[in-house]
């Protein structure tokens, strides 16, 4: 039970979540902070879980990204090689 004792299981306020959409928002300290919140041994539960979804969803959404340039960038390649 030691483990979880740094673990905040409190509901977090209008202003906490403010705050964290603000940090969010700020490009790159954003990213770093989403890993910082969703694997720091202490800290709100839930935010951990928020941004452990936020960084899976982000990792769908590249990879769906990825795939659409990798299928229409090699329509348009074979559509140039025809020319």
């Amino acid at each position: 039970m030691e483990e979880f004792e740094n673990i905040d299981q409190r509901p977090m306020s209008v202003k906490d979540w403010l705050i964290t959409l603000l940090i969010m928002a700020i490009p790159l300290v954003g990213i770093i902070m989403l890993f910082v919140y969703a694997f720091s041994e202490n800290g709100n539960e839930n935010r951990k879980n928020w941004a452990k979804a936020y960084l899976i969803f982000m990792a769908i959404i590249i990879g769906i990204v990825l795939l659409c340039m990798l299928v229409f960038g090699s329509i348009f390649a074979a559509a140039m090689a025809s020319r």
